[in-house]
């Protein structure tokens, strides 16, 4: 006969045996029942760890992109975005973050040297397809209208007179869009009143040629409306050294040196935000000195 401890101990064993047996038996039954091996529950484990990932690196590659930009390298941002864009094409900021890159990439192109302008229009062109991509996925935020605006108002400047006047009504439709979308958003007020000076610098005679030559008409453009659209701008965003360069030049075009004098004398003060403000700040003073004797 076994001494009782080692006979308890001996049943413990055969309980403790049987359990697990027991265990097993219904864990092969029900991962039978339900297909599934230890290796696709491990498969499961990180198939949910995984897409959960995204999200963190997404959020990682934005905020990398954001501090990039902010110390004006634009072409280091876009590295960030396009990782986004891998994992998730229709990321609405990330589209309209490359389009505001891409911009700033052409305007730092140096307008001297061979093929300069290509060069230029080529990144606006780009910028152009992001910006579109992202009035695609959401038409009705004020951003995608805006960008779109800005690349096809940049590629404009430095394109051909007939190409200029076949952008000016799309360019005017984009902001007049993101305005009503944003009544807030400064930088569409800005680019309209910008516009509006531009296109009513046009005189009769250009029309006239542009309508024979070209087949198109001119929009119409006024002063008064590229003040009224640059002053909101500057109020909207009173620290934008640009909207108050640009508000200063449609004064002196109608001959109004007191205010564009006091909006020149301002901008020294204002931080440097964007990658050419110190340019604009330099055009400012050069512009302050043209007009000091009015």
């Amino acid at each position: 006969m076994l001494p009782l401890t080692r006979t308890v101990n001996h049943r413990r064993y055969k309980y403790m045996t049987t359990m697990l047996h027991l265990c097993a038996g219904v864990s092969l039954f029900f991962a039978a029942a339900l297909n599934v091996t230890a290796a696709d529950i491990t498969a499961i484990w990180e198939g949910e760890q995984r897409c959960c990932q995204p999200d963190a690196d997404i959020a990682s590659w934005h905020k990398n992109a954001d501090r990039l930009y902010s110390q004006f390298k634009a072409g280091e941002a876009i590295k960030e975005l396009q990782k986004i864009l891998k994992v998730d094409a229709g990321n609405f900021d990330a589209l309209i973050k490359m389009a505001r890159a891409y911009i700033d990439v052409g305007d730092m192109i140096p307008e001297s040297g061979a093929g300069w302008k290509e060069r230029k229009l080529k990144e606006y062109r780009i910028a152009e397809d992001y910006a579109r991509s992202a009035v695609n996925v959401d038409a009705n935020s004020t951003w995608g209208h805006f960008w779109l605006a800005a690349a096809l108002g940049n590629a404009a400047i430095i394109s051909s007179t007939e190409r200029q006047l076949e952008l000016a009504n799309p360019i005017r439709a984009q902001l007049e869009k993101a305005i009503a979308l944003d009544p807030k958003n400064g930088l569409a007020y800005h680019a309209y009143g910008v516009w509006h000076r531009k296109v009513a610098a046009i005189n009769a005679a250009s029309r006239v040629f542009a309508s024979v030559l070209y087949g198109r008409s001119v929009p119409a453009g006024s002063l008064e409306k590229s003040i009224e659209f640059l002053k909101r701008a500057v109020e909207l965003n009173p620290t934008v050294i640009v909207s108050r360069l640009e508000l200063a030049r449609s004064y002196i075009a109608r001959e109004e040196w007191q205010p564009a004098r006091a909006l020149l004398r301002s901008i020294p003060d204002l931080p440097i935000q964007f990658s050419d403000d110190s340019k604009h700040k330099k055009e400012a003073a050069v512009l302050l000195a043209e007009i000091s004797g009015r």
